[in-house]
């Protein structure tokens, strides 16, 4: 495997002990999928995001806005063709302090890291399962690939993931096919599947889809308890900003392949900077409040004082939004992705901007984050 280094902006505290390194780095990532006799289209342009152990980063944005794709290019997920990475890096630190790149590992290392490394839950359970097999013998199958265990210690050790998740009775259940488990109880052996190998990173794709509220809250209850417990890093991704406010310490919010906002949740619920975030926060309906109708995404992005609310504005500075008119000063590099920048704006805060003469040499960076919440309700 290939090592390199993740950036990082300070490696010391103010107490002058070695700062916590990143468990994953995405920069500047850009994928792209084959349209047949037309032009490529392009999922993910310019990505980058960051995330640590014991941190929830919340990715969201629109169907089509590049969530999934971002995530299962770190496993090598993208099928190639269609698929192809066209730039970027995607810096991993593994279990033994090397910093790898994901994306220049060969399938047998890959298939290493998959489970041992980074886990992964899928939007829907009943189509990830085998209904043919018992939900025992895809635990352990998992197992088996990554642990040198015997076939006696890989049941046991899926019976304690099943436990660990809330399945009842698990050494009974473990027999039992995916029919005869409800919604929930799938989802739970699919967090079963992906927990049961230790991962110390896990993406979790839509994994409340199609649950009801009971349900969907109590799977998320039982991840961020397990991440707690197993000082594993998170990237939830969803469309519901209710579930991000109550479970993510940062938030990376998408759109059309490029990151828009990256702030810690507190700071981009209170402050959100860039017109889509507040468009998407106005549509979600106030308890105990009051209105004729709700607010649409439209507009608010629609209106051009919206993007005149960004720090530094009335100096020329301005959020990008691929459906809008370039800025007439737009200070293009010649580089894939140079009319746009990631650009710091406070202290923890990123905002998506065009590249004007007034940050035409600004730098994209991956937006760099060790915000928890139990950090500051522990304080």
């Amino acid at each position: 495997m290939s090592e390199a280094t993740i950036n990082q902006p300070s490696t010391q505290t103010n107490q002058g002990t070695v700062a916590e390194q990143p468990l994953m780095q995405v920069q500047d990532l850009a994928v792209s999928f084959d349209n047949g006799s037309g032009p490529r289209i392009q999922a993910v342009d310019g990505v980058r995001m960051t995330v640590y152990p014991r941190q929830t980063l919340a990715v969201v944005g629109e169907s089509g806005c590049g969530k999934s794709v971002t995530s299962m290019s770190s496993m090598q997920l993208v099928p190639r063709p269609p698929g192809r990475f066209d730039r970027g890096k995607i810096m991993y630190r593994m279990a033994n302090g090397k910093v790898i790149n994901l994306l220049e590992q060969s399938e047998a290392d890959m298939r290493q890291i998959r489970g041992n490394e980074i886990a992964m839950i899928f939007q829907e359970p009943m189509t990830s399962l085998n209904p043919v097999y018992t939900v025992g013998d895809q635990i352990i199958e998992a197992i088996t690939l990554h642990q040198d265990v015997t076939a006696k210690e890989a049941m046991q050790i899926a019976i304690d993931a099943m436990d660990a998740v809330g399945i009842p009775d698990p050494q009974g259940r473990i027999k039992a096919y995916p029919h005869q488990f409800s919604g929930g109880m799938r989802q739970r052996v699919m967090i079963a599947m992906a927990l049961a190998c230790q991962p110390r990173l896990l993406l979790a794709d839509e994994p409340t889809t199609a649950l009801d509220v009971t349900i969907q809250a109590q799977i998320l209850e039982l991840l961020k308890q397990l991440k707690e417990e197993r000082d594993m890093a998170v990237m939830l991704i969803t469309h519901d900003l209710g579930v991000v406010a109550e479970n993510a310490d940062v938030v990376c919010v998408m759109y059309a392949g490029r990151v828009v906002e990256f702030a810690n949740v507190y700071e981009l619920y209170d402050k959100p900077m860039h017109p889509y975030t507040r468009g998407l926060l106005a549509s979600i309906p106030i308890v105990h409040k009051k209105l004729d109708r709700l607010t649409t995404i439209t507009e608010i992005v629609n209106n051009p004082d919206e993007f005149k609310k960004l720090p530094g504005a009335d100096q020329g500075i301005v959020p990008w939004w691929p459906w809008n008119e370039p800025p007439k000063d737009l200070a293009k590099r010649n580089e894939p992705a140079g009319d746009y920048v990631l650009r710091k704006v406070s202290k923890d805060h990123w905002v998506g901007c065009w590249r004007t003469e007034a940050i035409k040499n600004d730098d994209s960076s991956p937006p760099d984050l060790t915000f928890r919440v139990s950090d500051q309700k522990n304080d």
